[in-house]
């Protein structure tokens, strides 16, 4: 966050992990860290523009917020370009059956997919004891190659730019799902921002007037 500039900054994907919280509340320094960086890129001129998820759903009750004159806390936005393409930015959990209609079950997957994260660990240990530097994932690899989600991810990108397309939008950008991905589907911009936890990913638009993702990892 500290390594780069941007007029508009959306953050789309979880930032409060209120379900985590509720089962043991942990609070670093570190987070109060990044919540400084965000007031200080505010207080230079950026706009930030906070969609609470499924995770940070408790603040959803208090929207619209505006903090300051640059602090955005909203259910949703859009955002426009200057050659007119107009991009509807969402975090993505409303377009998802399982989270809106079986929460106890999207609470069981988060459960597991926590368990699969903390086994990242000792797995890479051995990985690296072994001689094998290059990191590897057991949860990435799980939702990368079971059928059921792949299924899910692919269900998912269509609904959300098909709802873009309804809109009169020229794409969408989301998370929920923690896979980053730019692509077109039917003539509309699909750009998935991954996450901050497992991918350490983001979408940018570059000077140049191009969406890339860009993986900290590689850096």
């Amino acid at each position: 966050m500290s390594h780069n500039e941007s007029q508009n900054l959306y953050l789309v994907d979880d930032i409060i992990d209120g379900w985590a919280m509720r089962r043991k509340i942990r609070w670093h320094q570190y987070h109060s860290d990044i919540f400084q960086k965000l007031l200080r890129k505010a207080r230079k001129g950026t706009n930030i523009y906070y969609i609470p998820g499924n995770h940070d759903e408790f603040l959803r009750s208090f929207l619209p917020l505006l903090l300051g004159d640059r602090i955005h806390i909203q259910e949703s936005a859009e955002h426009g370009e200057i050659d007119g393409k107009r991009y509807y930015i969402t975090h993505g959990d409303f377009f998802d059956a399982i989270t809106m209609t079986k929460k106890w079950l999207a609470i069981l997957g988060d459960y597991g997919y926590d368990l699969l994260l903390h086994l990242n660990e000792p797995i890479n240990k051995v990985r690296k004891a072994l001689g094998i530097n290059r990191y590897w994932s057991l949860s990435k690899y799980v939702k990368d190659n079971v059928k059921s989600s792949v299924n899910f991810i692919c269900d998912f990108e269509n609904v959300l730019a098909t709802y873009a397309k309804q809109k009169g939008c020229d794409g969408v950008i989301c998370g929920h799902i923690h896979k980053a991905h730019i692509k077109d589907i039917d003539g509309i911009a699909y750009l998935n921002c991954g996450d901050w936890v497992e991918s350490c990913t983001a979408i940018v638009k570059t000077m140049e007037g191009e969406w890339k993702i860009v993986e900290w990892q590689n850096k």
